[in-house]
């Protein structure tokens, strides 16, 4: 198996968990452990960067299909099923209002660095509360 077939078994994997979470026959905790896997598998942001050398691929390789094994694994199989038709017939969704999220995260993010490099190069001590 190539690494290309490889990333692209594991995006339709991601697009199944994803259209997974989206169907009502899924128990509630089952869904949001799906969502949180989609999330983190489609979202740009990363619980360790990927310009980290070897660190930041490793949760790409180990925890998106350790996510996508969970769901798999408490997920009915008709339910499996029919994600796995969806994905199969669709391209990777879109949503409008999670890029804004992220947009809006990343200014935040950035806005508060400004501040403390202001800070810092203003001489201010940090306050501890």
């Amino acid at each position: 198996m190539s690494l290309e077939s490889w990333a692209g078994g594991l995006k339709r994997q991601t697009l199944m968990v994803y259209y997974a979470a989206r169907d009502p026959r899924l128990p509630w905790a089952v869904r949001l452990i799906a969502l949180m896997v989609a999330a983190y598998a489609l979202s740009p942001i990363d619980l360790i960067p990927d310009f980290i050398p070897v660190l930041g691929l490793i949760d790409d390789l180990i925890l998106v299909p350790l996510g996508i094994a969970l769901v798999i694994r408490l997920t009915p199989p008709e339910v499996i099923a029919h994600a796995r038709e969806r994905a199969g017939a669709s391209g990777r969704p879109v949503s409008r209002a999670a890029a804004g999220c992220v947009i809006v995260v990343w200014l935040l993010l950035g806005g508060a660095l400004c501040v403390g490099v202001v800070r810092m190069l203003a001489g201010e001590q940090p306050s501890v509360r």
